[in-house]
């Protein structure tokens, strides 16, 4: 049995982890607003713009002409995994359900004899090392990211059409937590190179006129195409801010409630010790006293 020092101390280093994770939990809730307003103010443009190369792309035919994004390699042996992770830990099941979500997809890519590459986007991602130790292309470092901004969005998606257009991979494939609630978050995976035209997607609404486009739709295509991978890869760094800072939050009050309960079971077992010291102490006493009689 553990003695009362022992019991007391273990009491005192509880309560001050309850301390730490209460504040984590009041940091979390704090930048979760703010993380949940950016990533749903960006999911409109992200939507527009995906309707409007939707509409392009259906104006035009694919060809060997056609923009690389577009109409990709004519292969699909090699793809590339970009993996979007957080860089710090302490957010339950955020990380782990990424990371789970891509080796489902490299274990189904390799079952049908493909070439599966990695492209880390943050810390917490490079636990891939562990299964995949050959298959990491890069790691890119985030750590200097406070606030996600469009350029380190573009920093990423720049670096991936260089590696792609360089023939590094066929198909490129994006994973992050698509943000739902504080409560949910859920592990997505899509194909960003070449573009994947939704074909069921809304028609934009251009009230029965007649539109030309100049310069001519290919050329368009040709800018917005880079950009679109930039959006899709921004929107998937903003989801995954929310997504992180809301699991952190529940994670964080589920280990302040957790404290609370250990504390409660200690705080029991050290009065019931030193109840039993005491009673001890007296029956000692009293047996002395009886002892001299």
């Amino acid at each position: 049995m553990a003695s009362l020092k022992a019991l007391k101390l273990r009491i005192g280093s509880v309560k001050s982890t309850q301390k730490i994770t209460k504040a984590m939990k009041m940091v979390a809730a704090a930048k979760l607003r703010r993380a949940q307003e950016a990533a749903v103010a960006a999911r409109p443009y992200a939507e527009r713009l995906e309707r409007v190369m939707a509409s392009l792309a259906s104006k035009v035919s694919v060809s060997e002409s056609s923009p690389k994004l577009l109409a990709g390699t004519g292969k699909d042996q090699v793809h590339l995994l970009i993996v979007a992770t957080s860089e710090r830990g302490l957010a339950g099941a955020f990380n782990s359900n990424i990371v789970r979500a891509a080796r489902r997809k490299a274990e189904e890519l390799i079952a049908q004899g493909k070439t599966v590459k990695f492209y880390l986007a943050g810390k917490k991602g490079r636990v891939l090392r562990r299964f995949y130790p050959t298959m990491i292309l890069h790691d890119h470092e985030q750590g200097q990211i406070k606030n996600v901004a469009f350029s380190d969005a573009r920093a990423v998606a720049d670096d991936v059409i260089a590696r792609f257009e360089a023939g590094e991979f066929d198909i490129a494939h994006l994973f992050y937590a698509k943000f739902q609630s504080a409560l949910v978050q859920e592990a997505a995976g899509r194909q960003i190179i070449p573009v994947a035209i939704d074909t069921n997607a809304a028609p934009i609404d251009d009230g029965g006129a007649a539109v030309t486009y100049e310069p001519d739709e290919e050329s368009i295509l040709a800018d917005l195409l880079p950009r679109n991978v930039a959006i899709q890869v921004f929107g998937a760094l903003l989801e995954n801010a929310a997504s992180e800072q809301g699991s952190r939050m529940t994670a964080m009050d589920n280990a302040t409630r957790n404290a609370g309960d250990m504390i409660n079971r200690l705080t029991i077992q050290y009065n019931r010790t030193r109840q039993a010291a005491i009673t001890t102490e007296l029956v000692e006493i009293i047996s002395g006293a009886e002892a001299l009689k």
